[in-house]
């Protein structure tokens, strides 16, 4: 039976580095230069915002970190890999055990329950069912939602599926969360409700967070650092407080 192992701490304080990230796309006749030149450091167990307005490419950054698109020059190094190297089953395996998602639009499957939606990277790593659906339960029990794991997707609240999709995005203890616009299709009241809980897989499981948005207010109140990007390129970056602060 394969099992689980629980997250490793980074050996190095830096948890994610890219230096000089680019990621081009032609089209037509012109070249789109949606990350150009991108290179910055997160320290483990930190919390930091990238900021910008649509088309500025901190999604494209993102994307990249996860192992979801391949840059066209320069690297992005987790755990001492350069991910631009992996093979696609290298990948697979990274975005199994090393980082969690949790996107904007959920990305919940409609045919599956809750609990089942929870255990798919589990089911993915042919893990046991059994400990599939403790780990699954556990999950849910962090989240809240432990008395809905048998209700599909369209029987929940746009709060409650973005809190299925962190209980998914944390099943397998990543040590990245990646964060694309977690709430960007929630209310104020409810956006709150889970970045809180983000802030607390932060500073209790000391887990590093990188948080894609554009609402400055948000990264204000809940990021250590802000890194502001516009035309694919880094700005400014501003310091908010200390690693491990819980403001």
């Amino acid at each position: 039976m394969t099992t689980i192992p629980a997250a490793v701490p980074a050996r190095a304080t830096v948890a994610i580095r890219s230096e000089d990230l680019c990621r081009h796309y032609r089209m037509g006749d012109n070249i789109i230069r949606a990350v150009d030149g991108v290179s910055l450091e997160i320290q483990s167990g930190e919390f930091v915002a990238l900021l910008g307005s649509s088309g500025s490419g901190k999604s494209s950054v993102l994307n990249l970190i996860a192992g979801l698109d391949r840059p066209t020059s320069g690297s992005v190094i987790v755990q001492d890999r350069d991910i631009a190297k992996l093979s696609r089953d290298e990948l697979a395996k990274y975005r199994l055990h090393v980082v969690g998602m949790v996107f904007q639009s959920f990305n919940l499957i409609s045919s599956m329950t809750v609990a089942e939606n929870v255990e798919l990277p589990l089911r993915f790593a042919e893990i046991d069912r059994s400990q599939r659906q403790k780990l699954a339960h556990e999950a849910l029990e962090r989240v809240g939602l432990r008395t809905r794991m048998d209700h599909r997707p369209s029987e929940l609240s746009g709060g409650e599926q973005q809190r299925a999709a962190l209980a998914r995005a944390l099943i397998n203890r990543p040590q990245l969360l990646l964060a694309d616009e977690p709430t960007g299709n929630l209310d104020s009241h409810t956006g709150t409700e889970i970045m809180d809980m983000v802030r607390d897989f932060n500073s209790d499981l000391g887990m590093t967070v990188l948080m894609v948005t554009h609402e400055r207010a948000l990264a204000e109140r809940y990021a250590q650092r802000m890194i502001f990007m516009a035309d694919g390129k880094l700005l400014d970056r501003q310091t908010l407080r200390e690693t491990g602060s819980t403001q």
